[in-house]
């Protein structure tokens, strides 16, 4: 089957399972099946937001982060389901193991979505044989539908794959570009939004095709350096390698401090505890990282230690977060005898581009409301790498030494931890 690969190229696949968190409802239900679905907050709450819907919702007009007082105006029979985040990652895994089982080189992007690099098993077969029976070992083993984009690179395998949904395979070769990804409208192309595509307007490109001829000093005086980059995605540009070690562990990251005094009072303990999460929290951020887990040392002044941890329902990453669960840890731990040093450590870390969180109603109303937001974020992380953007609370000063101490080791996605292929 060689003769059906590039001699020097690569053949990537890009497989996005389509609305996943309904249909893995509805593979779970199947009466559900061919109804209008949606996964969002309190159904009892006008301010409910929806998180996904199934195509049959979607023919409403239904749409992700829309009111749900406004889907169900649109819809009247929408059936309404909160979300289950614990069944939508045993669905994420069982995915990533079958994608596996074709190729080593396997890229989790998020819970829904990977990158596979299929140059080398040509034994195989066919990379759209490959992708069919991917596509149908999904549907017949887990009962859930994806899209599948073939291309030469990571860029045109995703909009392969978002120009045939739900079910849909395509190849998208760069002597297709001009036919198919040119004359659509700029916006449309994967990463440009409406902010990025106003500018770009602003300067006389209307469509892909502009953008891929445009000259480069009005593009970097524009958009910067991403506007060159946005160039070569329009030609079809792209570089960057299906990494598996995008998947790798780190195993903590702590700081401790040995008190001048040994100390009893507990505000003043408090006021240490504030700091150090102040700098768990900012090399966190440097990493790019949540937290499933912390842990409170304790050394009294006899110079034993003691330690208490808790595993987190939901992962944090904040300052405030990681204060307020550890003053917990630490007054569950605490003796009242007198502290030498105290510390803090994260542990069973994330990578913030797909943590996924088991939501309670409160905190998942605020997520989605920011889903817009966050998918913009995304978009922009996925085009030009995952320290383009990110908020300004994570635009912290941190010295070089600071940000390398710590253990780095590898992590994996959090669906995939601990699971072997």
């Amino acid at each position: 089957m060689k003769e059906f690969y590039p001699k020097k190229g690569r053949v990537i696949l890009h497989v996005d399972m389509n609305s996943f968190y309904a249909s893995v409802e509805m593979a779970y239900d199947p009466q559900l099946k061919g109804k209008p679905l949606a996964i969002a907050g309190n159904e009892k709450e006008r301010r409910g937001i929806i998180v996904t819907c199934s195509y049959e919702a979607r023919k409403f007009g239904v749409k992700t982060t829309m009111p749900l007082w406004e889907a169900k105006k649109k819809c009247p029979d929408l059936i309404v389901l909160p979300p289950n985040f614990d069944r939508y990652r045993t669905a994420s895994l069982a995915m990533f193991q079958i994608l596996h089982e074709f190729s080593d080189i396997v890229e989790p992007v998020s819970i829904d979505e990977g990158y596979v690099d299929i140059t080398n098993c040509h034994d195989l077969g066919t990379p759209i044989y490959i992708a069919k029976t991917i596509q149908k070992r999904i549907y017949e083993r887990l009962d859930l539908p994806c899209s599948i984009g073939i291309a030469p690179n990571k860029f045109l395998a995703k909009t392969a794959s978002d120009l045939k949904k739900p079910m849909g395979i395509m190849i998208l070769r760069k002597r297709d570009i001009p036919n198919i990804l040119w004359p659509m409208q700029v916006e449309e192309m994967h990463g440009i939004g409406k902010k990025t595509g106003e500018k770009l307007r602003a300067i006389g490109i209307q469509t892909i095709h502009d953008l891929a001829m445009a000259q480069s000093i009005p593009l970097k005086a524009t958009l910067g350096i991403n506007g060159i980059r946005l160039k070569e995605r329009a030609n079809g540009e792209d570089n960057r390698p299906v990494d598996p070690e995008a998947a790798n562990e780190f195993k903590s990251i702590g700081n401790s401090t040995t008190l001048p005094k040994d100390v009893k009072n507990q505000q003043e303990l408090f006021r240490v505890l504030g700091t150090l999460a102040n700098k768990v929290a900012t090399r966190m951020k440097r990493k790019h990282v949540h937290a499933n887990h912390l842990s409170v040392t304790v050394r009294y002044g006899n110079r034993k230690n003691y330690s208490k941890s808790k595993k987190l329902a939901n992962p944090v990453k904040t300052e405030e977060e990681i204060l307020q669960y550890s003053k917990e840890i630490f007054i569950s731990a605490w003796d009242g005898n007198p502290v030498r040093l105290l510390g803090i450590t994260a542990g069973d870390l994330i990578d913030n581009n797909i943590v996924v969180k088991q939501l309670d109603l409160f905190s998942f109303e605020k997520d989605a409301e920011k889903e817009p937001l966050w998918t913009a974020i995304d978009k922009l992380k996925e085009k030009y790498g995952s320290s383009i953007i990110e908020p300004a609370s994570e635009r912290n000063n941190i010295s070089k030494k600071e940000e390398n101490i710590g253990t780095l080791t590898s992590f994996n996605k959090d669906f995939l931890q601990g699971k072997k292929f």
